[in-house]
């Protein structure tokens, strides 16, 4: 059973900048990829990023294009999102999970989209 551990998050300002860290136990040996999924309140979850274990390759989602960079060490099953330019709208809840795939980035699986670990808040002030 896959577990993971988000820490990172906080308060910061609009233009701030925060990394986020993800660390997963349990994976399976043939894990496609990992991506961040965030949930503002009111709001649907939303794929925000993603990577291909092995490749390398990474996924973003419109709204971080730009200013979300993912990245990992996969010989320590560790998953980061490292976010500048931060702004009101990326206030949210933010996960870590395995995806099957990365395609669409965006799109919020029940497959795969849901909570794994408690999350990290990310909070942006304007």
């Amino acid at each position: 059973q896959v577990q993971v551990v988000e820490s990172g998050g906080g308060l910061v300002q609009a233009g701030g900048s925060l990394r986020l860290s993800c660390t997963a136990s349990g994976l399976p040996f043939d894990t496609y990829a990992m991506g961040w999924f965030r949930q503002a309140p009111g709001k649907e979850r939303e794929g925000v990023s993603c990577i291909a274990w092995s490749a390398g390759k990474t996924y973003y989602a419109d709204p971080v294009k730009g200013r979300f960079t993912i990245s990992r060490d996969a010989a320590k099953n560790m998953l980061y999102l490292h976010m500048n330019g931060l702004k009101p709208e990326d206030t949210a809840m933010y996960y870590c999970a395995p995806r099957g795939n990365c395609v669409p980035v965006d799109y919020c699986s029940g497959s795969w989209c849901y909570a794994r670990g408690q999350g990290t808040l990310v909070t942006v002030s304007s």
